[in-house]
């Protein structure tokens, strides 16, 4: 297990190799795999670059992404320009269902609202925000609708489960109440837990995934 200051280290040399980041205004500090940075960035997607990178970091178990967008002159756009270009990138995304996405700005600031079907549409609307010239953050408060009831989405993601090579599939037991499923049970590896996890992602009305499931001694 690292210390804190091999952590720290190891996060920061992950940061100045990304030539996404530029972190010279970061700052890394580190405490039992937390991982805070702060400082400031050029731009928005920068942030979000900065917040993976620490994730890939082997030891971080949790990263807050403290850090402050200043903006060079050069990529300041007023709200009306952004609220224009945001639209139209969902507007030419695939995946994301036409008109279901609305869009606000505050002081470079973007709120994403309004409902989709699937999480992945709103990670999607999301995606597509991050790398617009202008914006200084983001909120997600798209809702998930489901198009189905509970027990058809409990059906759908146990025969997901079993189309897996999990040998204990049949064993995990998946509980739906509202957009949150849970799973529960025993499986081989974190390798299948994971893959467990992103089978219930991929139900219709999907907000939140609950993880009890361990791995079998």
């Amino acid at each position: 297990m690292k210390t804190d200051r091999e952590l720290q280290r190891d996060v920061a040399a992950e940061l100045d190799w990304d030539p996404s980041v530029d972190a010279s205004r970061i700052d890394v500090e580190a405490h039992a795999g937390l991982v805070t940075l702060s400082g400031l960035v050029g731009s928005y997607a920068q942030k979000c670059h900065a917040q993976a990178a620490a994730w890939r970091v082997d030891g971080v178990d949790g990263v807050i992404a403290d850090l402050d967008v200043e903006l060079p002159g050069i990529d300041r756009r007023s709200d009306d320009d952004i609220a224009r270009a945001a639209r139209n990138v969902l507007a030419w995304n695939a995946s994301i269902p036409p008109r279901k996405v609305k869009v606000a700005v505050n002081h470079g600031w973007v709120v994403l609202s309004g409902g989709v079907e699937w999480e992945y549409q709103s990670r999607a609307a999301e995606s597509a925000m991050r790398n617009l010239v202008g914006i200084t953050g983001l909120v997600n408060l798209i809702e998930i609708k489901p198009g189905v009831e509970p027990r058809d989405v409990t059906r759908q993601i146990e025969a997901a489960l079993r189309r897996r090579s999990f040998r204990r599939a049949r064993d995990i037991a998946v509980l739906v109440n509202g957009g949150t499923v849970t799973l529960c049970g025993q499986l081989d590896s974190s390798s299948e837990r994971k893959a467990a996890r992103l089978a219930a992602w991929r139900a219709p009305g999907v907000r939140n995934v609950v993880d009890q499931t361990t791995i079998a001694a």
